[in-house]
């Protein structure tokens, strides 16, 4: 299966994600389909979360499967562009 998830990336305490959609047998920080946006969790601006929406949508009608996380970034994000 087809999922939707976080690669973590940056050094040592000081995590920085990649949103990557990658099959489900692949390791965290594996091989992966295609990179779809990032999250910094360090800091609290509106630049701290990218997402193509346009890529993630396709893949969700696709078959693709988000993770809770993932799925959480994704109305974080859709909340962000309505009130803008």
């Amino acid at each position: 299966m087809v999922k939707i998830r976080l690669a973590r990336y940056g050094s040592k305490k000081h995590p920085v994600y990649r949103v990557v959609v990658c099959d489900e047998r692949a390791p965290r920080d594996g091989r992966f389909i295609e990179r779809v946006g990032f999250f910094n969790p360090h800091i609290n601006t509106e630049a701290a979360l990218q997402l193509n929406l346009e890529r993630v949508q396709h893949w969700i009608k696709n078959g693709a499967q988000p993770t809770d996380k993932v799925k959480s970034l994704i109305t974080r994000l859709n909340k962000a562009v309505a009130a803008a």
